[in-house]
């Protein structure tokens, strides 16, 4: 284990952090701030009925919507929840600043991984189509760089396995152990059964069903958060002070609290912004390629909303409630005025920051929401997983791969996972460098795109709509 720990100190160290921030700093210049000046048309893309009637009959699966849903329902995990309140209580109300840096020029990546995505996708034996890091480094890179394609798709499969399936059962398992008496071994064999129930009903089902679960967790978790918001509506600009002052200026150490300095809330601001919207690691594009769009800027810009939800409007509605409740400080040194148990970490603090407000109320907020984050991100994860063990095996071997990952979903639930959870991150770390590197030497190919649709087809739709 120890081992491990070392080697991911190595993987998810500051070269990594660097690549990953500088991809994205690099691709925001590239594309003229792309993300900035298109984010409206690319909300209107993704959730207007018009321009998805529009897109009906393009080739693909499944809607752009649903495609977005899709992974956004594997994005918005319990990194929203835990995460957040790990980010916080390390580096301080500072490390939401920087989770917001990482999350804006992620979006950047994000656009750039499903562009890729859609343009060098491929039809699978089924007449699905299948995309992904692995498909534009080898179609887009070449043969010589195929290494790269296989290693993304090796450690994604294992990823899948993982931190998208195991480490989420057993969240959940332990949640509603806690919360509701079950025995973790019923829950598990109750999600593996409802895994299998979705997963072999392909993409279709898959996406159908992340369409229903994603409004609903949006719903849940961002509505107990607005009320507490607004019952405290007064700490919100304080809340916002503390952010922007701490994300330049180190915490001053007191009485039972270490302090933290400026690097520090860089460091956790941007590793768990990483995990929470998972820009750069490629994953978006495993599904991207799946989605009916004339043009792969049309989805790419669709799937880059998908990084500001995550990030600028989830997470920073976690991270709001942490600091005005003041279960950021150990001290309890609350905007509120609340103390609290210094012991408390990661889910069990945001639930705690719930509760206090919202009493038990807010505490099952927090537990149905960590069971339907989890449940969603076993499903969408899934997507990901087959892609890349179909991109080593070929299509035919998909079938043993869900028996595979149906059975990691019900073992994870009863599992010590710490293990799990080390090879885990390791993998993402792995997947990640692939897929970076693919982005920058493909530059151009996204730039060339990019321009392409919006002086041709971009400018012609409006004289459509105009005439």
């Amino acid at each position: 284990m120890n081992i491990l720990e070392k080697i991911n100190g190595v993987l998810w160290g500051t070269p990594s952090l660097i690549l990953l921030f500088g991809t994205g700093l690099f691709l925001t210049f590239a594309l003229r701030g792309l993300q900035f000046r298109r984010l409206l048309y690319a909300f209107k893309l993704g959730f207007s009925r018009e321009q998805q009637a529009s897109s009906a009959n393009a080739e693909g699966d499944v809607s752009n919507f649903k495609a977005l849903m899709t992974a956004l329902a594997a994005t918005i995990g319990n990194g929203n929840i835990a995460g957040v309140a790990t980010a916080v209580t390390l580096g301080g109300p500072g490390a939401i600043f920087w989770m917001w840096i990482v999350g804006l020029l992620g979006m950047a990546t994000k656009y750039s991984e499903a562009l890729l995505a859609m343009k060098y996708r491929v039809k699978n034996n089924s007449g699905e189509y299948s995309s992904g890091p692995m498909y534009y480094v080898e179609r887009g890179l070449g043969k010589k760089w195929k290494f790269l394609a296989v290693a993304f798709a090796f450690f994604g499969a294992f990823a899948a396995l993982g931190i998208g399936n195991s480490v989420q059962s057993n969240t959940i398992a332990n949640v509603v152990e806690d919360s509701f008496g079950v025995a973790s071994i019923v829950t598990g064999i109750v999600l593996a059964l409802l895994t299998s129930l979705i997963i072999f009903g392909g993409i279709q089902r898959i996406s159908t069903v992340a369409s229903f679960f994603v409004p609903m967790m949006a719903v849940l978790y961002m509505g107990g958060a607005s009320i507490i918001l607004i019952v405290n509506y007064d700490q919100i600009l304080p809340a916002f002070q503390l952010i922007f002052h701490y994300a330049f200026n180190p915490i001053a150490a007191t009485s039972g609290f270490l302090g933290v300095a400026v690097s520090e809330a860089i460091r956790s601001g941007v590793s768990r912004g990483i995990f929470s919207n998972e820009a750069g690691l490629g994953t978006a594009a495993l599904i991207a390629g799946n989605a009916k769009a004339e043009h792969p800027v049309k989805q790419a810009l669709v799937a880059m909303t998908g990084t500001f939800i995550v990030t600028i409007i989830v997470c920073t509605m976690t991270g709001l409630v942490l600091i005005i409740t003041g279960f950021w400080d150990p001290t309890g040194g609350a905007l509120s005025g609340v103390a609290h148990n210094a012991n408390l970490d990661g889910g069990a603090l945001t639930s705690a920051a719930f509760s206090s407000t919202l009493g038990i109320v807010g505490e099952y907020i927090v537990a149905f929401s960590v069971i339907f984050f989890g449940f969603s991100t076993i499903v969408g994860w899934y997507v990901y997983g087959e892609k890349c063990f179909e991109y080593l095996a070929g299509y035919k071997a998909i079938a043993g791969y869900r028996l595979v990952y149906i059975f990691a979903c019900g073992a994870g639930a009863v599992a010590n996972l710490s293990v799990v959870w080390a090879f885990a991150d390791m993998a993402n770390a792995l997947m990640m460098i692939p897929n970076l590197i693919a982005l920058i030497l493909l530059w151009k190919v996204i730039v060339s795109e990019t321009n392409d649709y919006f002086e041709n087809h971009y400018k012609l739709s409006e004289l459509k709509k105009a005439g």
